[in-house]
């Protein structure tokens, strides 16, 4: 401290000198050029007085301030509790005056004699910002950013599949390996009324890779309005997302779902809402039912409904509380000049086609029955699907045949019966993920306890599909034709085991046995096919 001060006081007598020598040197060259006695006046020698105490002063003032900087230097702060509006912790604290007195001056030097601004040397209180600052974080499922008023919020997401299958049967594809799905995205909220998101694949092979952009806009929980592009809200297993299915694949009635050729996606429209606690949910929409960011070929859309009932969701201790039933219509216009079909009718899990696709022309109708019982880690599903395709002026589908003729409808039907359990107790929810309760490994969120096993869930499913197209012969003189029958059927038993490793990580192992019916239409014998998949699954 010694040092610190002996440095300012030769500092401010350095200062001082200088100025004193220039001042004389000033005098000296106004005699010298005036003709003035070299004598200095008695007013000189006055001013030159009032220069010294002028600069003691100086000296007294840094000596003060010298000693102020050392005493707040080794002063420990006072800790900041609250909100930055306080004082900044790294920075000192406002002390008081050291307990020397300074040497007395005269009354109209005493404001000279003290600091006249000591404020910089301590932390101020900064002012207050008008804008809102944001938070982010972990919100024990998501990563988040938000407002600190909650009115904005925005989470990423996404998730990883990878596949490895393996076929047994004649003419199935090669084993390997596959990322099925790698999809990232973004959700949120702008205040209560407005809910966001937008969803991109980046495994996707063909076409866009643009899976879900839309805006709903909420005036309460009973009317809400989203629009933009997403899932068709026809049937319950499109209402869980791809992330909460409980087998690999979905079921074979999901290939009659509206833009089934596009993961259910399409441009439109959706009014819908939950009403009394959500014991009665409806959808009423329109959308373009042609695929991702498609065209419609037809000036009408595709208008789906849908209802779903929870009759004991408000008696939680009723053994029936997660019980609910519903159905779906839909409805749309195909146009034969557009050359289209009726949808592809690869199994889900690629084994074989079980069915041609026809050019089809005029009215589409499909049908949905569900219904869905949970309790505790136990939970049962199950559909049936009906779609009926006109084909009204198609021909007969031959060359030289008789150009714009009727045909029969083709109609199909296809059910699917789901049961699963979790063998260590977890809830199962009705469309997401169980919270494990002794996870293999972190983070410790969105769950249980201390470390364990997983959970463990098994699966068993029943699936099938009939396909009918009519066959019909022209008796016609110059040239009869004949359009072949086709009415097949397949169906599907699956064996499943999911092994939760914890909230977010999951591994998946899948037994189907598909059995080809009716198979010399499609020149495949009849046959069952065996194939083996694995899954593991990253999301976030």
């Amino acid at each position: 401290m010694k040092s610190l001060r002996t440095w300012f006081v030769l500092l401010a007598l350095v200062l001082g000198f200088a100025a004193t020598t220039q001042r004389t040197m000033a005098q000296n060259e106004k005699t010298d050029s005036g003709g003035i006695s070299a004598a200095a006046s008695k007013a000189e020698v006055e001013e030159l007085r009032k220069e010294l105490a002028a600069q003691r002063r100086t000296i007294e003032k840094l000596e003060y301030l010298v000693e102020q900087l050392t005493d707040a230097k080794f002063r420990t702060p006072a800790p900041v509790t609250e909100g930055p509006h306080l004082v900044n912790a790294a920075m000192p604290l406002p002390v008081s005056a050291p307990t020397t007195v300074a040497p007395p001056v005269a009354a109209e030097d005493a404001e000279a004699a003290l600091p006249a601004e000591p404020e910089p040397l301590v932390s101020q209180a900064p002012k207050k910002d008008s804008t809102t600052p944001v938070t982010a974080g972990w919100n024990g499922e998501h990563f988040f950013i938000r407002s600190a008023d909650g009115q904005f919020q925005i989470q990423p997401y996404g998730y990883v599949q990878t596949d490895y299958r393996a076929y047994v049967g004649d003419g199935s594809p090669a084993n390997t390996f596959a990322v099925r799905r790698g999809r990232f995205g973004f959700q949120g909220n702008y205040g209560d009324h407005y809910q966001f998101g937008i969803l991109v694949d980046a495994a996707a092979t063909s076409g866009a890779i643009i899976r879900d952009i839309y805006l709903n806009a909420k005036y309460n929980n009973a009317i809400q309005l989203q629009a933009g592009q997403f899932k068709e809200p026809f049937a319950q297993e499109l209402a869980a997302g791809v992330t909460n299915i409980d087998f690999l694949d979905r079921g074979l009635q999901s290939l009659l779902y509206p833009s089934a050729a596009s993961a259910f996606r399409s441009p439109g429209a959706v009014l819908h809402g939950d009403i009394k606690g959500g014991a009665f949910q409806y959808w009423a929409g329109a959308f373009n039912g042609k695929g991702y960011s498609l065209n419609n070929t037809t000036s009408v859309p595709e208008s789906v409904g849908r209802v779903r009932f929870y009759p004991w969701r408000n008696n939680k201790d009723s053994f029936f509380h997660e019980f609910a039933f519903g159905g779906s219509i839909a409805y749309s216009m195909s146009r034969g000049l557009s050359n289209e079909q009726t949808a592809p009718m690869a199994l889900p899990d690629l084994a074989y086609t079980w069915f041609p696709q026809f050019p089809v022309n005029g009215h589409v109708w499909r049908y949905e029955g569900e219904f869905t019982f949970i309790h505790g880690p136990l939970a049962l599903r199950d559909e049936y699907v009906v779609a009926a395709y006109n084909r009204t002026g198609v021909g007969t589908e031959t060359l030289g045949g008789l150009g714009f003729a009727n045909l029969p409808n083709i109609r199909f039907q296809a059910w699917n019966t789901a049961i699963t359990y979790l063998l260590t107790k977890e809830r199962r929810p009705e469309n997401g993920t169980p919270r494990v309760n002794h996870p293999v490994f972190g983070p410790e969120t969105a769950g249980g306890g201390k470390r364990g096993w997983g959970a463990w869930e098994l699966g068993f499913r029943y699936s099938g599909i009939q396909g009918n197209e009519p066959g019909i012969f022209f008796n016609n003189i110059f040239t009869p034709q004949n359009v072949p029958t086709f009415n097949q059927h397949t169906d599907q038993f699956t064996f499943g085991v999911n092994w939760y490793l914890n909230y977010w990580v999951r591994f998946q192992s899948n037994l189907d046995i598909d059995r080809l019916k009716q198979p010399d239409t499609i020149g495949i014998a009849h046959q069952n096919y065996y194939v083996f998949e694995q899954r593991l699954q990253y999301r976030f």
